[in-house]
């Protein structure tokens, strides 16, 4: 998982219901993500739904938990065995198109699949 909740969360749920891994849950004071849950929308979104509906931006990539895409997809896979998957594009990664945001340090591309 490359994505946590700061502390700017001001617990208004509007992630939650977005998310298809139901990976976030609501806390004592914030919102969290279980990383083991967290594919960052692969698979799904062209972005991740938590960070497009979050109003105070507090959904952002964790520069000490980078995953590649492949690895993400594969999570993506085993929580989703009946999903039928495809190949990636730029509708299913965000990893695949040039507007995603990149975790603090993180090159273009660096996590792409090969």
């Amino acid at each position: 998982m490359a994505t946590y909740i700061t502390d700017d969360c001001i617990s208004c749920g509007a992630c939650e219901p977005e998310c298809p891994n139901e990976a976030i849950s609501e806390a004592d004071d914030i919102y969290v993500i279980d990383a083991s849950l967290c594919t960052e929308c692969i698979g799904f979104h062209d972005e991740e739904a938590c960070q497009a509906n979050c109003p105070v931006d507090c959904c952002i990539p964790d520069p000490n938990k980078i995953e590649t895409e492949a690895e993400l997809f594969e999570r993506a896979k085993e929580i989703h065995p009946d999903e039928g998957f495809g190949e990636l594009d730029e509708s299913t990664s965000r990893f695949r198109n040039d507007d995603h945001q990149l975790a603090e340090g993180e090159e273009p591309g660096a996590r792409l699949a090969g």
